[in-house]
């Protein structure tokens, strides 16, 4: 996405975040990331702040506004520090958080925190003051047979993009940002998604299954609902890419068809 610089925004909305920030010094575009307009680190004297948002007319603007409630409850999410609506833009302030992606290769140092995060997201329940999006068993509809449908229900709270990219090491553990996908689902569906992640870095299907172990809410989980989920989530990026092809999807879809080839193998 061609992002929209800091300096590129009208006055009247660069005003009305240094309301909040003091004087910025210095804006620095983000890199990562596809969804957002705007998305940058803004340094002043009152300290750096991460700033997301887009167009107040842009229809997604409603996901700005969500992202910022769910992130004031979700665990380990950056907090939100201010909202601007400004000359026809939508700008969310967060904590800025200083950490790298980490590495979820096999032996990696940064998959003992990993396990740490996953367990306290597990625990989050939908927050009952933000009104529900749709529930996870609810967006993957049209590729969870009918059925199977029960196997995604669920009322935690749920990050559903646990790409290394979105997530920070940082000197307290892991944290996750950017959620604005996040929806209600059962309480291991997170660490399901992590086991794509850790097979597309390079585990096999078993081992990033003896990861998931760890946890106490994967190991719980309806072994069923976990084959449903891994076929399920393997349809839904196949559709991604046929209707937008990327570059980046082709490899996560091979590990999505290893696990839920494995996850056949192993009820069979």
């Amino acid at each position: 996405m061609d992002r929209t610089a800091w300096t590129e925004l009208p006055l009247a909305t660069r005003q009305a975040v240094e309301a909040h920030t003091e004087r910025v010094g210095q804006a620095e575009t983000a890199t990562n990331g596809v969804m957002s307009p705007l998305a940058c680190t803004l340094r002043s004297a009152s300290g750096p702040v991460f700033v997301k948002g887009t167009r107040l007319d842009d229809p997604s603007a409603w996901m700005y506004r969500a992202e910022a409630r769910v992130s004031d409850h979700a665990p380990l999410a950056p907090r939100p520090l201010w909202q601007v609506e400004a000359g026809g833009w939508l700008l969310v302030g967060y904590e800025f958080l200083v950490g790298h992606h980490p590495d979820l290769a096999p032996n990696s140092p940064d998959l003992p925190p990993l396990v740490d995060a996953l367990n306290t997201m597990s625990a989050a329940p939908w927050p009952a003051s933000v009104p529900r999006k749709k529930p996870l068993r609810v967006r993957w509809a049209a590729f969870l047979p009918e059925d199977r449908a029960h196997d995604l229900d669920g009322n935690s709270l749920v990050h559903t993009d646990t790409s290394a990219l979105n997530m920070l090491a940082t000197p307290t553990g892991i944290r996750l940002v950017d959620w604005a996908l996040a929806c209600p689902g059962p309480n291991w569906a997170d660490t399901a998604f992590t086991v794509l992640r850790l097979i597309h870095a390079g585990h096999t299907p078993e081992r990033a299954e003896e990861f998931a172990q760890q946890l106490l809410a994967y190991r719980m989980a309806p072994p069923d609902a976990v084959t449903t989920f891994a076929h399920t989530v393997r349809a839904v990026w196949e559709s991604r890419e046929r209707s937008d092809p990327a570059p980046h999807r082709a490899a996560l879809i091979a590990a999505a068809r290893a696990w839920a080839e494995h996850r056949e193998l192993a009820v069979s």
